[in-house]
């Protein structure tokens, strides 16, 4: 698989070490050339040296033989507009970092659901840490062919659960709303925006993914 990496920030490099020691592509797109130079010695991917936030940039970048285009700058509107740019040329999926929530409900109403927001998700797992509970041990508990998916409820989605006609063996476990953890029931609606958590087999990964992670 290909990845494409706006901005040579921390997070940058340490998932594409994580994705190149997968065997997979990365491009690391830079303004810095300075970064580039120190980080060339290190990563052994590719680099190009211009504004990720440039169409034309986006475009040399191949949308097209892209598995995911990752905007993760140290500017929250930078990764927004390189977001919605690199949506709009053709790629698969777009994953964006912002480190101010409130543009959280923006990125959502612009049709930006593949958010991060590394404070929350850092500081919840330390909150967690601090009371004796250990986050991740869910993932050591999902095994065989279970498996965990999310995403981020839209317009279409506001409707009971039990009408979402989610395929076999799979059901939603629990919902985040307005950073409240709710247990659902069938009955229950979801609203635009809620984090939807859900339990599955193996094999619906990629009927899940096309129904909620294209663009």
């Amino acid at each position: 698989m290909r990845a494409v990496f706006i901005g040579a920030s921390a997070l940058s490099v340490m998932t594409a070490r994580f994705l190149l020691g997968r065997g997979h592509e990365v491009v690391v797109i830079e303004k810095d050339k300075e970064a580039i130079d120190a980080l060339s010695t290190e990563l052994d991917c590719g680099f190009l040296h211009a504004d990720g936030s440039k169409p034309a940039v986006l475009r040399e970048a191949d949308p097209e033989h892209t598995d995911v285009l990752f905007c993760l700058t140290g500017s929250d509107q930078a990764n927004i507009i390189s977001s919605l740019v690199g949506r709009s040329l053709g790629f698969g999926r777009v994953v964006t970092k912002i480190n101010d929530p409130e543009f959280e409900h923006i990125c959502i109403e612009l049709g930006l659901e593949d958010m991060i927001i590394p404070a929350r998700t850092v500081g919840r797992h330390l909150a967690e840490m601090f009371e004796g509970f250990n986050p991740l041990e869910i993932s050591a508990m999902i095994k065989a062919e279970a498996r965990v998916f999310s995403f981020v409820a839209r317009e279409a989605d506001a409707r009971p659960i039990v009408a979402l006609e989610l395929p076999d063996k799979t059901r939603v476990i629990c919902i985040y709303r307005d950073e409240k953890f709710l247990l659902p029931e069938d009955g229950d609606r979801l609203k635009a925006g809620d984090e939807v958590v859900l339990i599955t087999h193996v094999r619906n990964l990629p009927v899940l993914a096309e129904r909620w992670t294209a663009k």
